[in-house]
C-alpha cells in the first residue's frame, strides 16, 4: 500500500489556482487533470522514483463565475492529501514534503501575498501570487532552457522524451543521470537540439565531485544575503544561460525582481500594453513599465501575461496538456 501524506497549506492557498499559474505545469512528467481538479507527477526519491497524486478538498458545489472573474473549486487553505503509488521511507517522506513545499512555493505565506497586493492590487481578488515551479532547481534550470528560442509545442515535446528516455519511471532526470548522458543520444531520442552539450555541461555544475561541492548551490543562490545582482551575474556564467533564461530562473529561486523577456513579451506590449516602436525601443519601454513594482516586478509581468491567455482559452485549471498546451503561443491563441 502506498505512502499517503497531509501536508498543511497557507491559509491562502488554492491548489487549482497556484498550480495551474505558469506553464511550466503543463510539461511533463506534471499531469493536471481537469476533470478530477487533481495534479499528478513522479518524483524522484532516495529510493527511486515515485508517483503522486495530489488533491485538495472542493467546495460542495461549483459557484457561477461572475463576468470576468473567476472561480476556483477549491477551499482555501485546506491542506493538501497526496497519496504515493509506494510506500516511501521516513526519509523519503521528509524528502518528499520538501519537493512539495519547493514546487508549490508553499513557502510563500500570506504576508507575502499581502506585500505583492500591496504593491499591484490588481491581483488582490483572485488571490494570484505564487507561480508554479518544479521540485527541484535542476529540474526548472532545464526546463528553462528547453523553453529558448523554441516554440513551446517543442519545448513540451522535448521535457516529455527527456522523461521517456533518461527518467527513472518517467521522472524528470536526475543530475547525475543527465551528466552521464551522450549529448548525441539528447539530440537524437529528445530531440533537444543545439542544446544537448550544454545541458551535459549543467547537470554536470549540479552533482557534487569527491569532497568538493557542486558548482550550482541553491542554498547560496537563495539565501537573502546574496543580493539580486550577484545571483543574476552568477546564472549568466552557466553554461547556455543568457539574460532571458537568467531573469526566469530569478524567479524560480524566488526572486522577482529581474524581468525575462522575449518575443511573447514583445507581443504583450504591443497587444496589450499598446506600445509602437521597434522591438528595441519595446524592451525599453516595457522595463520602465514594470519598474514601479519593485521587487515583485515579474509577478506583475507574468500575471498580466497569463490574464491574457485566460481571455482566450479560458481559465487554466481547465486547461487539458495535450489540447491547451500544444496552442500556449500568441501565434495560436
Amino acid at each position: 500500500m502506498g505512502t499517503r501524506l497531509n501536508i498543511r497549506v497557507p491559509a491562502d492557498f488554492v491548489l487549482s489556482r497556484d498550480a495551474c499559474s505558469y506553464g511550466y505545469f503543463l510539461l511533463a512528467p506534471n499531469h493536471w487533470d481537469v476533470r478530477q481538479q487533481t495534479l499528478a507527477r513522479m518524483f524522484l526519491l532516495a529510493e527511486g522514483g515515485a508517483r503522486a497524486t495530489i488533491t485538495q478538498e472542493q467546495r460542495n458545489t461549483h459557484r457561477t463565475s461572475r463576468p470576468g472573474r473567476i472561480s476556483f473549486p477549491h477551499v482555501p487553505g485546506a491542506p493538501l492529501r497526496v497519496g504515493f503509488d509506494r510506500a516511501l521511507t521516513r526519509a523519503e517522506q521528509i524528502q518528499a514534503r520538501a519537493q512539495l513545499t519547493r514546487m508549490l512555493r508553499l513557502d510563500e505565506d500570506e504576508t507575502h501575498a499581502r506585500a505583492f497586493h500591496a504593491l499591484d492590487p490588481r491581483w488582490k481578488q483572485s488571490g494570484r501570487s505564487r507561480l508554479y515551479r518544479s521540485p527541484t532547481l535542476f529540474e526548472d534550470v532545464l526546463k528553462t532552457v528547453t523553453s529558448c528560442n523554441v516554440t513551446w509545442p517543442s519545448t513540451i515535446h522535448m521535457n516529455r522524451r527527456l522523461c521517456d528516455v533518461l527518467g527513472e519511471s518517467g521522472s524528470f532526470p536526475s543530475a547525475r543521470r543527465m551528466a552521464r548522458a551522450r549529448p548525441g543520444t539528447l539530440r537524437a531520442r529528445c530531440r533537444v537540439g543545439y542544446r544537448d552539450q550544454r545541458m551535459v555541461e549543467l547537470a554536470k555544475m549540479f552533482v557534487p565531485r569527491g569532497n568538493k561541492p557542486a558548482e550550482v548551490d541553491e542554498a547560496w543562490l537563495t539565501d537573502p544575503s546574496t543580493d539580486d545582482d550577484t545571483a543574476f551575474t552568477f546564472l549568466t556564467s552557466l553554461p547556455g544561460i543568457g539574460p532571458y533564461a537568467a531573469g526566469n530562473i530569478m524567479q524560480l529561486l524566488g526572486r522577482y525582481s529581474r524581468l525575462a523577456l522575449d518575443s511573447e513579451s514583445l507581443r504583450h506590449g504591443k497587444a496589450v500594453l499598446g506600445m509602437t516602436g521597434t522591438d528595441a525601443s519595446i524592451m525599453k519601454r516595457l522595463a520602465a513599465h514594470y519598474e514601479p513594482f519593485g521587487e515583485f516586478k515579474f509577478k506583475s509581468y507574468w500575471f498580466e501575461i497569463w490574464d491574457y491567455y485566460e481571455t482566450k482559452r479560458g481559465a487554466s485549471h481547465n486547461w487539458d496538456r495535450d489540447e491547451v498546451g500544444s496552442s500556449l503561443t500568441a501565434s495560436k491563441l
